[in-house]
């Protein structure tokens, strides 16, 4: 699935999930270049396929003219705990200077790569690099959107990430690797990243060789005709049972995968749809999302130290 009909679909599923308004959908769906026309029959697509009663562990959706969505459940670590851990870092980029958030873990044993959803560099995304290196893995969270002046001078950041070509965006992540590897000069280096970040993380692997030992995408699209040739990173595939969308690239992540020789596995979550691991969604399972980030450690122990 191309990157730029993810991000459309993205905006489209919010409005079915009822996080934006019929309005602001067809404003974004516009950033993006679609027609009105086109636009609308996408909503219209989404909306059909929705489902009519919400899954037992999300929250109510929230009024149509809330931009955020308050989850019912707690998470099990102190957010704010973690989010004080990053620092806001710059470092040289594909084209300029990008910048990120980066959490140094007091007895590293290994450094990942945090890739951040559609919506940028948020507290969240920070929150989960802090969390990373308060469990002994310094963690470097780039902001995609460096090239268009940064997740806080976008007006839309879902628009400007498809206003930047796959190959752009994965040069960026290169960089951020590179960075990563000086701060955490030594350790292995792994990768994360939830939804469209997931979808940059099987980018990454797909374009050719990296230092990457470990991978973790959360339902992310998968390329068009992956191979990962030249990878050697672990791969920790995770899916959501409800997220049909993503689901239907998994039998060819796992073929190309398997014909690469890389070490894998593919892990469907029951219960639970789109972004379930974050906590500031209407989509988020406490449970789940704990139990998966423990499966998340426990993979980069393995293949980070």
């Amino acid at each position: 699935m191309a990157l730029r009909t993810y991000l459309a679909t993205e905006i489209a599923l919010d409005h079915a999930d009822g996080l934006l308004t019929r309005r602001d959908a067809l404003h974004k769906l516009g950033l993006l270049g679609l027609t009105t026309a086109a636009a609308s029959t996408l909503l219209a697509s989404c909306s059909s396929a929705a489902p009519t009663a919400a899954a037992p562990s999300a929250a109510p959706a929230p009024p149509a003219s809330s931009a955020a969505a308050t989850p019912t459940d707690a998470p099990d670590y102190d957010v704010a705990a973690a989010r004080a851990r990053t620092q806001d870092v710059t470092f040289p980029g594909g084209t300029g200077t990008m910048s990120g958030a980066y959490a140094a873990a007091d007895s590293p044993r290994g450094a990942v790569v945090v890739v951040h959803e559609n919506r940028g560099l948020t507290d969240h995304i920070r929150a989960v690099a802090g969390r990373l290196a308060g469990d002994g893995y310094s963690a470097l969270a780039p902001d995609l959107l460096s090239r268009a002046g940064g997740t806080a001078g976008v007006p839309d950041a879902t628009a400007a990430l498809g206003a930047i070509s796959t190959a752009d965006l994965v040069t960026d992540l290169r960089s951020g690797l590179t960075e990563l590897g000086r701060r955490a000069d030594g350790l292995a280096l792994g990768v994360i990243g939830f939804c469209f970040g997931g979808g940059m993380v099987w980018q990454l692997l797909d374009s050719g060789p990296s230092e990457l030992k470990a991978a973790v995408p959360f339902y992310g699209p998968a390329p068009d005709a992956p191979s990962f040739t030249g990878s050697q990173a672990a791969v920790l595939g995770v899916f959501a049972e409800k997220d049909a969308r993503v689901n239907a690239g998994r039998d060819k992540l796992e073929a190309a995968l398997t014909a690469a020789g890389l070490t894998h596995e593919m892990v469907t979550v029951p219960g639970v749809d789109h972004a379930f691991f974050n906590d500031t969604g209407a989509r988020y399972n406490e449970a789940a999302a704990a139990q998966v980030y423990r499966q998340v450690l426990d993979w980069f122990g393995a293949h980070l130290t």
